[in-house]
């Protein structure tokens, strides 16, 4: 039976605020979350902090709708390795232990990548910049430590996180693993990743592989490690997308350019802001309100709707889709390009409540 919609928000909201039971008659009825819609697909994740699961009404919503946890911040480099002889392993623990207690998978994020590193890692005694020998081996120590904690608990690793230069005219970004490194540093990281868990699913994790010139650097670094034999099994698509892009077409195009590789596809770390994507930091502009007007919630509700009609048809390649936060009341966009702007990303709104966009997704 096909139930009207606004039923279904005040069933939701009702099995919300009941622990995420609702009743008809005497038996007990779990509304379906994504996770339920999505079973025949794929795994549907989100991006989670500590203080996320300490946080009730979170709690219910997340269990309700996800079966997939990413860690946001916790096991970046910079946090969970802060000093040479120091791992910070609290909050990292903490998300791993709450998925094992609930049955959830977890996605490792991430191993390396040019920011949130922290100093030490590329200087020596003297403050100097170390050379390529002693570089690798604290990438490999901090690999294998890393990965062989959570073997077993974490089913895939972000291993290198944006390699490739947002500048279309060069290849690599020049980060100090590249200047120190040379490109090296990103084969090296998979095979440390590999030989730590050979069971984990290795992921290069990248932003605008939409967009026709980037994806293409990416296809050339991907293939230059499939060619040779790098174990690399899947490229993660961070999907940081606006109401505005990427459009049916290359967002097709890219998941058949990386998918021809051989490699599996995630999407993982979608939003779908309400403004166009920025990469630079800026103060609101004059005249910007900041509002979630009618039209943009509109054009919201379509482009979600579009991008996971995409991936349902995709779904041999597309192993899973993490939400990056879980619901308006916070996320990353509020502090990013524009602070104190609210860019409403998510399928939930700031109260929790599904928006006119998880409808879409849900509707198939």
């Amino acid at each position: 039976m096909i139930v009207d919609k606004r039923l279904r928000v005040f069933y939701f909201f009702v099995a919300f605020q009941a622990s995420g039971m609702c009743y008809s008659g005497a038996q007990p009825v779990r509304v379906k979350g994504l996770k339920d819609y999505y079973k025949k697909y794929f795994p549907v994740g989100v991006a989670v902090s500590p203080h996320d699961l300490k946080d009730s009404a979170e709690v219910k919503l997340i269990l309700n709708q996800f079966n997939s946890l990413t860690p946001e911040n916790a096991m970046k480099m910079g946090p969970i390795h802060p000093l040479e002889n120091r791992y910070n392993w609290k909050d990292a623990d903490a998300i791993v232990d709450f998925a094992q207690a609930h049955g959830l998978r977890v996605r490792g994020h991430n191993l390396c990548w040019h920011e949130q590193t922290p100093a030490w890692i590329f200087k020596d005694q003297a403050g100097n910049l170390v050379n390529k020998q002693v570089l690798l081996k604290r990438l490999k120590d901090h690999i294998t430590t890393v990965v062989k904690r959570y073997k077993g608990k974490i089913y895939a690793w972000d291993v290198v996180n944006e390699a490739v230069d947002d500048d279309s005219t060069k290849f690599l970004r020049n980060s100090l693993w590249y200047q120190i490194c040379g490109e090296e540093f990103i084969a090296k990281a998979f095979e440390y990743a590999h030989e730590a868990d050979p069971k984990a699913v290795l992921f290069y994790n990248d932003y605008n592989t939409e967009r026709p010139e980037k994806r293409e650097r990416v296809y050339r670094l991907l293939k230059k490690l499939v060619d040779k034999g790098v174990p690399v099994n899947a490229v993660g698509l961070q999907a940081h997308w606006s109401v505005y892009e990427p459009d049916q077409q290359d967002l097709v195009a890219t998941i058949k350019k990386f998918s021809s590789l051989g490699l599996k596809v995630q999407i993982t770390e979608l939003d779908v802001s309400v403004y166009p994507w920025e990469k630079n930091r800026r103060i609101l502009r004059q005249g910007e309100t900041g509002a979630y007007t009618p039209d943009l919630e509109k054009k919201q509700e379509a482009k979600y709707a579009e991008i996971f009609k995409i991936f349902r048809k995709y779904r041999n390649v597309i192993t899973g889709v993490t939400f990056w936060n879980i619901s308006d009341r916070h996320t990353w966009l509020d502090d990013y390009p524009v602070a104190g702007r609210k860019n409403y990303p998510l399928l939930f709104d700031q109260n929790f409540e599904p928006k006119k966009a998880y409808w879409s997704v849900v509707d198939f």
